[in-house]
């Protein structure tokens, strides 16, 4: 079965048969409506988020499924922070998060990561907070790590 692939990043729920899909997907035959609406309806949960799609389409019968990706941890983070971007300058602070939305990013990169621990993935989750500018509990994210690594949310992290 020769089967195509077409990878693109699209905002949650609101793929368009435009640039990046349509051009890509129309050479394949296969009914861009369909496609979109699929896409759409699949990252509905991911709204005002850019989300990996990788559609693969059966060159022979037209037929097409889609995989969603998870997004990458720094759109979560900005929207779970209710912002558009990170910092624009070093020390800035574009946004404050508690550890509960930390938590809450890092059970939706579970099934990506290569960790299966859950404090590791948080402890990676806060430092990609270091990079977009934000604040956890009002700390520097690097105080929010040592705080990790001495069990100060264990037991938070232990209901996971």
């Amino acid at each position: 079965m020769a089967e195509a692939q077409v990878k693109a990043i699209v905002e949650g729920g609101k793929a368009s048969g435009g640039p990046p899909l349509g051009p890509s997907l129309g050479p394949l035959g296969v009914n861009i409506n369909e496609v979109i609406n699929e896409i759409n309806r699949l990252t509905a949960d991911f709204k005002g988020v850019k989300v990996p799609v990788t559609v693969y389409v059966n060159k022979e019968t037209k037929k097409f499924r889609i995989e969603i990706g998870t997004p990458p941890v720094s759109e979560l983070l900005k929207k779970e922070a209710a912002i558009e971007k990170g910092r624009k300058e070093k020390g800035q602070v574009a946004g404050n998060l508690t550890i509960d939305q930390i938590i809450k990013v890092a059970k939706m990169k579970q099934s990506s990561s290569n960790s299966t621990n859950i404090k590791d993935i948080v402890k990676s989750v806060v430092g990609t907070c270091v990079s977009i500018g934000l604040t956890v509990e009002g700390k520097n994210p690097k105080d929010i790590i040592k705080e990790i690594d001495e069990g100060k949310y264990d037991a938070k992290l232990s209901k996971t």
